[in-house]
């Protein structure tokens, strides 16, 4: 302001000033005129400075104050720090005092576990030979099962094959099932044999002769042929027939000698006799007494291949 005052003055007086010293004047003005704007800018400048100043100010406020609450925090941590560590070295130093049991009690870990390990690795080597053994009895009884349920088919088969060869005679005379794995052909003795008789009448014959030609292809069997009684003792004796259970055996014998005749190989055949002692009924009445006089032919597979297998195990 006192700058544009002095130039109104100089306005004023330049009419009475030389042309030399209004120069100068001017010259001064201009000068004046430059070194405002100078200070303009320069405030200007300092107005910003003082801004970011501010700014920076407010911010080294907020970072002092996060800095006291870190400060607070690890403070806090390192007082539990001391503590933790004033913890450890007085449990280091009851372990150096206790350095001598702690040794002796490591020295008698280390052995149990040596043994443990020992033991370990024998339970190891036992677990594998059990695993191998199971694996091959596992193996064996697939085995088993695959011939068992081979051996089942062939004897369904075969109980198919009995019963169509004697689909001609009555249902009362003979019947055939399976039991146990095995084909049983029960025959009465009204088929085969008169009262007290050993000898095979002619319809007997014929169903023996029929049995033996769906049996005599069959190389695998074992046929047992069983001779059965009442308890009635026989009328007649003999030098070779005293009783019923000579009779059954007897019977049984008459009934091999026609199969083999038609063909059954004498190897695969055993007579036996069971006399009044395997009732399949009560010997009191005439209907119980016929059921007992009978003739059972039993087919058994050959269990060879089983008992090779079993006795491997």
């Amino acid at each position: 302001m006192k700058y544009l005052v002095a130039f109104f003055i100089l306005i004023m007086v330049s009419a009475c000033v030389t042309q030399k010293k209004y120069d100068d004047l001017l010259s001064e003005k201009i000068q004046l005129e430059s070194d405002l704007a100078n200070c303009k800018d320069s405030l200007e400048s300092a107005d910003g400075s003082l801004k970011r100043l501010d700014k920076s100010v407010n911010k080294l406020r907020t970072d002092t104050t996060v800095l006291g609450q870190k400060i607070r925090q690890t403070e806090s941590v390192l007082s539990g720090l001391n503590r933790e560590h004033d913890q450890l070295e007085t449990y280091y130093n009851n372990l150096l005092n206790n350095s001598g049991k702690l040794t002796r009690d490591l020295a008698q870990q280390q052995e149990r576990l040596l043994a443990l390990k020992e033991n370990l690795e024998q339970t190891k080597r036992v677990n594998e030979s059990l695993s191998t053994d199971l694996s091959e009895r596992e193996r064996k009884v697939k085995e088993l099962e695959s011939i068992l349920k081979n051996k089942d088919k062939a004897v369904q088969e075969l109980k198919k094959k009995i019963t169509s060869a004697l689909l001609s005679f009555k249902e009362n005379d003979l019947t055939v099932e399976v039991k146990n794995g095995k084909v049983y052909v029960s025959l009465a003795e009204q088929l085969l044999f008169q009262s007290g008789s050993t000898v095979i009448d002619k319809k007997g014959v014929m169903a023996l002769q029929q049995l033996a030609k769906a049996l005599k292809d069959q190389n695998d069997i074992h046929i047992m042929v069983e001779g059965h009684t009442d308890d009635v003792p026989i009328s007649r004796t003999s030098q070779y027939m005293k009783d019923n259970w000579d009779l059954s055996v007897l019977r049984a014998t008459s009934i091999i000698r026609i199969l083999t005749e038609a063909g059954v190989a004498s190897n695969q055949v055993t007579a036996a006799g069971r006399g009044e002692f395997s009732p399949v009924g009560i010997n009191d009445d005439a209907q119980g007494r016929q059921k007992n006089r009978r003739t059972e032919i039993i087919i058994t597979p050959d269990l060879d291949e089983l008992f090779r297998i079993l006795e491997t195990n």
